[in-house]
C-alpha cells in the first residue's frame, strides 16, 4: 500500500469539549499515512482581533486542509469566520461541530465548507473524508464528473419556492459526507433526489445502490444488507457479499427506512457508528466507506415516539433533512412538469406531441394528485400513447379519479367509489382508442381485444359522441 502524506491545520474554537484532541489523535495515529498536524485553540473574539496572525500561521505551515472545530455561533459570527477561512485561503475547510442544527449545517456548506463532520466520530468517519477531499482537490473536476452533475439535477423539475427551497440544498450537501434523510409523500421524487445527491458528489464515479426496505421480508433484511458466508445457514451454498459491500466507495440509498426491523436497526446503527460490520456466519470484521441517504414517506419522529424506530438511529440519519413537498403544494409546477414529461415520452414513443389544449391543462391543474409527480408522469405517458395529434386534448387526460369527485371520495362507500372509478376509466379508455384510430370502431375494438359488438355496446353505454370524436381528428 502506498503511504499517504498530508499537512493538516486544526483551528479549535470549542476547546472545552476536547473534540480537537480526539480529532488530532485520530489524524496522528493514521496507519500507513504520515500526517503533520498543527493545532491552534482560539475563541471567536481572539480570532476576530487576530485574524492577521491566523493568516500568517496558515501561510507559514501551508497545510493541505483546514479543520474548524466549532461551537454554536451567531449567524454574523459564522459568516465572518467562514469568509476569512474559505474566502481568504485556498485550502479546503472541513467543519467539525456537534452544536449545529440542519439549517446551520446547510448554511456552513453554503458559506464554503467542503465537508461537515458530526461527533462522536471514529477514524473511519474522518480519514476517508480527508483523503477524498484531498484527492478531489488534486484531481480537479474531470469532464465525466461535469456530465454527471448535469445528470444529477436535470430530472428535478420545478420553479416553486416550496420546491426550490429544498432542492437548492442538494449541490451543497452533496459535497460533504453527512447522512441525509429525505422525507415526502409517495411519488414526490425521493429516489431522484437521492440520485442527485450521489451524482453531484465526489462519490459519483462509484456505485449508487438503492434498497427498498419495505420490499425485503423482515427475516432477510440483515442478510441483504450485510451478506453471508458459505454455510452460514441452511441453503447458503455460496457466499453473498451484501449490499453494503456493493455500495463501498459510493452511496447506499435506503428507501422506506421506516420499514427496517428493530433488530436490523441495531446492527445498522453500529455500522454507521463504526463503519464496520460482520457478514452472517463470519467472525471477520469488514469495513466499508460509503455515504448513507435514507428516505421515508412517514413522520419518523412519530415512529420514535411509538417505539417502532430507534431514536439514536434517527439522529444518525437526520443530520441533513430534505423534505420534498407534495404536488398539491406546488401546483404552479404542474405545467412545467407536464411539458417535461410530454417531451420525454414524445421522444421515447416517436410522437410529435408539442403541447396541451386549454381544456387538458385545466384538467391537470384541477386534479388532486394524491400520487404526486409519479402519478402525473403516468398520466402524461398514457396521454402521449393515445394522442391522435400534436396537441394533448382534454379527452387524452385519463385520470383515475375525476377532479370533481376528489372531494367526495371520502363520503361514499367502497363499492360506489370503485364503480365510479371503473366507469370513468372505461369511458376515457374507449375515447382514447377511438381518437388513436380516428373513429374506426373495428380497429379500436381490435386494439382493446374485444369483438366489434361488445366494443360498440361500450360506446353506447358511455354515450360517446362519435361525431365529436371524428371532428376532433379533422
Amino acid at each position: 500500500m502506498t503511504s499517504r502524506h498530508a499537512k493538516v491545520f486544526v483551528l479549535d474554537m470549542f476547546h472545552e469539549t476536547g473534540l480537537a484532541g480526539s480529532l488530532g489523535a485520530i489524524l496522528e495515529s493514521s496507519a500507513g499515512s504520515t500526517i503533520r498536524l498543527q493545532r491552534e485553540s482560539w475563541s471567536f473574539d481572539e480570532f476576530r482581533y487576530n485574524n492577521g496572525r491566523f493568516l500568517d500561521l496558515v501561510s507559514s505551515f501551508d497545510p493541505d486542509v483546514i479543520f474548524l472545530v466549532l461551537d454554536q455561533l451567531e449567524r454574523e459570527q459564522l459568516q465572518e469566520l467562514m469568509a476569512m477561512v474559505c474566502g481568504s485561503l485556498r485550502q479546503p475547510a472541513i467543519v467539525v461541530s456537534g452544536g449545529a442544527g440542519p439549517d446551520q449545517i446547510v448554511e456552513i456548506l453554503k458559506l464554503g465548507a467542503t465537508d461537515f463532520i458530526v461527533p462522536p466520530f471514529k477514524p473511519n468517519d474522518v480519514l476517508p473524508r480527508l483523503w477524498r477531499v484531498l484527492d478531489q482537490r488534486r484531481n480537479g473536476d474531470p469532464l465525466a464528473l461535469v456530465l454527471k452533475k448535469k445528470l444529477g439535477l436535470e430530472q428535478l423539475v420545478g420553479e416553486s419556492s416550496a420546491f426550490l427551497s429544498e432542492i437548492q440544498k442538494i449541490p451543497l450537501v452533496a459535497q460533504c459526507d453527512a447522512s441525509v434523510l429525505i422525507t415526502g409523500e409517495t411519488g414526490t421524487g425521493k429516489e431522484l433526489c437521492a440520485r442527485a445527491v450521489h451524482y453531484l458528489s465526489p462519490r459519483s464515479g462509484r456505485p449508487f445502490i438503492p434498497v427498498s426496505c419495505g420490499a425485503i421480508p423482515s427475516e432477510l433484511v440483515e442478510n441483504e444488507l450485510f451478506g453471508h458466508i458459505r454455510g452460514a445457514f441452511t441453503g447458503a451454498h455460496a457466499p453473498q457479499p451484501g449490499l453494503i459491500r456493493e455500495a463501498d466507495g459510493g452511496t447506499l440509498f435506503l428507501d422506506d427506512i421506516d420499514c427496517l426491523p428493530l433488530q436490523a436497526q441495531v446492527k445498522f446503527l453500529r455500522f454507521l457508528q463504526e463503519r464496520e460490520y460482520k457478514q452472517l456466519g463470519s467472525t471477520k470484521t469488514n469495513r466499508a466507506d460509503l455515504r448513507v441517504v435514507a428516505a421515508t414517506n412517514i413522520n419518523l419522529e412519530n415512529g420514535v415516539r411509538d417505539g417502532r424506530f430507534r431514536q439514536d438511529l434517527f439522529y444518525r440519519l437526520n443530520v441533513i433533512p430534505i423534505n420534498l413537498p407534495a404536488l398539491r403544494d406546488r401546483r404552479e409546477d404542474i405545467p412545467l412538469l407536464a411539458h417535461h414529461f410530454l417531451a420525454k415520452y414524445s421522444r421515447d414513443f416517436g410522437k410529435e406531441c408539442r403541447g396541451f389544449s386549454p381544456g387538458a391543462m385545466a384538467r391537470l391543474l384541477g386534479h388532486g394528485w394524491s400520487g404526486n409527480v409519479r402519478e402525473l408522469e403516468n398520466v402524461i405517458e398514457r396521454a402521449v400513447v393515445f394522442a391522435g395529434g400534436t396537441v394533448i386534448r382534454r379527452g387524452d387526460i385519463m385520470l383515475h379519479v375525476p377532479p370533481a369527485a376528489d372531494s367526495c371520495a371520502s363520503s361514499e362507500s367502497f363499492r360506489m367509489a370503485k364503480a365510479r372509478v371503473v366507469e370513468q376509466f372505461e369511458r376515457e379508455y374507449i375515447e382514447g382508442l377511438l381518437k388513436t384510430h380516428r373513429g374506426n370502431i373495428t380497429r379500436a375494438a381490435q386494439a382493446a381485444e374485444k369483438n366489434r359488438r361488445a366494443f360498440w355496446e361500450l360506446i353506447r353505454k358511455h354515450r360517446i359522441n362519435m361525431d365529436a370524436i371524428k371532428t376532433s381528428q379533422m
